[in-house]
């Protein structure tokens, strides 16, 4: 307890000390607004400013009126844009600049960064070249995706901590309430990671070895993700209205009392209704504060927790204000923002170890209040709508009753001033970087709200100077070279992961409809049974077998090439549907006998040599792959040599994957290379994707050119689909798989996991999963649905 004590009494004083300078802070800006000081110098800056983004009228332009440069939100189309005007470079820089500016605390007038700057610059534009992007008709969505994301794994040799961070994102995502946003929630996320790399990739000394970068940037990836989890497991919970009220004073007082000590304390007896996902993050919060504990040193450890003391205190001071209150006083509403805002800020560099930097910073203190303003008035409609206490949104409702309080614009306009002049001595990129970002700010507001309730909202928030007001408005409505490269990310991310949930709930819905059509073509009727009188029994363990839960996969795809990419009929296309599951359903009657791998269950039943015995499982396996070859003959309303070209392919296919079975079995207690085991795999599982994938596009005929990108599809699908069964074999829920696990170790077979280890084995399979998601990209119409499956076949547990 003395401990406790001691610490509670230790972050109380720097929360003091915190509190007296932001109060100063506040009243040197209110001193500048009482005497609208800060309107004749920012009036003297934007005209200054003006000069390089007024766009002149002159004879170019008016001869090509009507040709609009694209939306800054438009995607690739719009970098394409500038690279192809000329403005590349310079919105590159201008970007940059401002990532140094605000995310990592820098002097822009100090040569170091300058030259630092640069260098990003050429980074960038390396890695991201619009006119070669666009030619290759690659989209943003691309850019941004986990491929994309693991090819640059690849680069920094990071490739386990990404398949690691990649895992638990998807994990936080599954485990928040309903009530909170979870794209959201992993954008926040992915933007600290993203900034934790940044300041960590700041601090690396030049002429570092490529081992000791990529540890580094792996250590930086999973502290990003540590941090990044404070946010939608502590503030946003909390804001959320998810927990009652008696859940939110428990958590809160778990918080608190982690924050003082250092130590995420044990969860106890929970009371409230959420036991499984609070039992979860609190795990997941333990886990967070131990790594970032064990990675500093005492002095950035003592600075971690005593600014996420100040950030935790100044967020729940706001969280506890109503709007239905009448009478905060400015300092009760502007003291929490600016601490809060300058200590999410000043955590990061103690998150990393980062030596203590003076200068950074006081930079930082007086920054945070500059962004939290632009994001508040941003958000303005939606907190009003939610009766969140913000400054503006208190000023909408107070100001005809309360003339003492402060407007947030014109203290946006303030701090705007105050930083160029007082914090950044006058330096002419950094008055350029802020101004600009304050114009783009407006203008996104603008373009979002419409210009006439811009124009009453501005009325709303007068600055009380015509000519300050005038020359904004102008700007917001003419100036050009004001967007920035984080902006249009954070925009594509949003679209990305909007557009990838609405293609997920697609896909999620077709599997649903082909399933369900699918499985009621499956079943054997009566009217097949022989005269014979045991002749009903192989019908009815070909039923048996053919029941269950089934993923139904390859006919899935094969539903998905004929009918949604290739148009053919689905009903004509039923034979084909019968014929690859109950090929496939044949080959997993032989896999699981005794003979072979031995299984007890499958689909989540009793396997069927269990259920009779391996004689009857031998016949059933052989009478489906001959109603298979006669479903197949049934195919009527296509080109019979298209019929006769698929019997044939079918039945070469349906050899080379015995032959796969018999290379298996052959390799049971041998040492395989990873080379032996690709070539296994492809026999066993990636030409069964190749059937389905390849069976309608010959109905289809479709060019030859075609379908080799599509074998070539299925090689790299089947091996990510092998390797992940593999790791599931060794770490996967055996209820949700429904079939034991274990069993490649208990019947001495050489598998991907085996030979390779499991991370070496993620990383194969990532790798599979990239040449076919490249590969997927030369067809002439990619599917989105075998994206997504793709993304479903690494993501699977089962």
């Amino acid at each position: 307890m003395t401990i406790i004590k001691e610490n509670k009494e230790k972050v109380d004083r720097c929360y003091q000390r915190a509190e007296g300078k932001a109060a100063h802070y506040l009243s040197v800006l209110q001193e500048q607004i009482g005497s609208k000081s800060y309107a004749s110098t920012l009036l003297d800056d934007l005209i200054k400013w003006k000069s390089r983004h007024l766009p002149t009228r002159t004879l170019v332009p008016f001869l090509r009126r009507g040709v609009k440069p694209p939306d800054s939100s438009d995607g690739m189309r719009y970098l394409a844009w500038l690279a192809r005007v000329g403005k590349w470079d310079d919105y590159l820089e201008r970007s940059v600049s401002y990532m140094y500016l605000r995310d990592l605390g820098q002097d822009l007038s100090d040569a170091r960064t300058r030259t630092k700057i640069q260098r990003s610059v050429i980074e960038m534009k390396r890695q991201v070249d619009p006119s070669a992007e666009t030619s290759n008709g690659t989209t943003a969505g691309e850019m941004l995706s986990p491929a994309s994301l693991y090819r640059w794994a690849q680069r920094e040799g990071v490739e386990e901590a990404v398949i690691w961070v990649m895992g638990r994102l998807k994990g936080a995502r599954t485990h928040l309430p309903p009530e909170m946003d979870a794209e959201e929630a992993e954008r926040k996320l992915i933007k600290i990671i993203f900034g934790v790399v940044m300041h960590v990739i700041d601090e690396m000394e030049g002429g570092m070895g490529s081992a000791e970068r990529s540890r580094r940037l792996g250590e930086a990836i999973k502290l990003g993700y540590y941090y990044g989890l404070t946010y939608p497991y502590i503030d946003d919970l909390l804001d959320s209205g998810a927990l009652n009220a008696e859940e939110q004073e428990q958590y809160t007082r778990m918080i608190r009392l982690t924050i003082r000590t250092g130590i995420v304390p044990e969860l106890g007896e929970w009371t409230g209704r959420h036991q499984e996902m609070v039992r979860f993050i609190h795990a997941e919060l333990r886990e967070a504060y131990e790594f970032i504990r064990n990675y500093q040193n005492q002095d950035t450890q003592d600075v971690f927790f005593e600014q996420s003391y100040i950030f935790f205190e100044s967020q729940d001071a706001d969280r506890c204000k109503t709007l239905s209150y009448a009478h905060y006083s400015n300092e009760e509403l502007y003291l929490p923002i600016i601490l809060k805002s300058a200590s999410s800020r000043l955590i990061v560099r103690s998150v990393i170890s980062a030596p203590r930097d003076e200068d950074f910073d006081q930079r930082v203190f007086y920054y945070g209040l500059y962004n939290q303003l632009a994001d508040d008035f941003a958000d303005m409609a939606a907190d009003l709508e939610a009766e969140a206490v913000t400054p503006y949104t208190y000023y909408l409702k107070y100001r005809h009753k309360r003339p003492d309080l402060l407007n947030p614009f014109e203290l946006y306009w303030a701090v705007i001033s105050h930083l160029i002049h007082y914090v950044y001595r006058s330096e002419p990129q950094t008055r350029e970087i802020i101004l600009a970002r304050a114009i783009n700010g407006l203008k996104r507001y603008q373009r979002r709200v419409g210009a006439e309730r811009f124009q009453e909202v501005m009325a709303i928030f007068s600055l009380g100077n015509p000519e300050l007001e005038a020359l904004i408005q102008l700007l917001v409505r003419r100036a050009v070279d004001v967007d920035f490269y984080d902006k249009w990310l954070r925009d594509q991310l949003l679209a990305t992961m909007r557009e990838s949930r609405q293609e997920k709930e697609q896909f999620v819905q077709l599997i649903q409809n082909a399933r369900s059509h699918i499985n009621g073509l499956l079943p054997i009727s009566d009217a097949e049974a022989s005269s014979i009188a045991d002749g009903r029994l192989l019908m009815d363990t070909a039923n048996y077998s053919l029941q269950g839960s089934g993923k139904r996969l390859r006919p899935i795809l094969a539903w998905v090439m004929g009918v949604e990419v290739y148009g053919l009929d689905p009903l004509a296309l039923s034979p084909l549907f019968r014929a690859l599951e109950y090929m496939h359903t044949a080959s997993l009657i032989f896999d699981d006998l005794p003979s072979q791998d031995n299984s007890a269950s499958r689909r989540g039943r009793p396997t069927l040599h269990q259920v009779h015995n391996s004689a009857v499982a031998e016949l059933t396996g052989i009478f489906l792959i001959q109603k298979a070859v006669e479903e197949q003959a049934s195919l009527k309303g296509f080109d019979p040599e298209s019929v006769l070209a698929l019997l044939q392919y079918l039945s070469r296919k349906a050899g080379e994957i015995c032959m796969g079975q018999a290379m298996d079995l052959n390799a049971k207690g041998k040492r395989l290379t990873v080379e032996e085991l690709d070539r296994i795999c492809f026999y066993k599982t990636g030409i069964a994707f190749e059937a389905c994938l390849v069976a309608p596009a010959i109905l289809a005929r479709v060019p030859e050119d075609e379908m080799a990108v599509l074998r070539k599809v299925a090689y790299h699908t089947g091996i990510a689909f092998q390797i992940k069964d593999d790791l599931l074999d060794g770490e996967g829920d055996p209820h949700l798989l429904g079939k034991p696990t274990g069993k490649d170790i208990e019947n001495d077979s050489s598998t991907y996991v085996t030979v390779l280890g499991p991370d070496a084995a993620s990383k194969a399979m990532w790798e599979h999963y990239c040449l076919a998601m490249e590969a997927l990209m030369e067809l002439p119409r990619p599917p989105v649905f075998l994206k997504h499956l793709l993304n479903y076949i690494i993501n699977r547990e089962n």
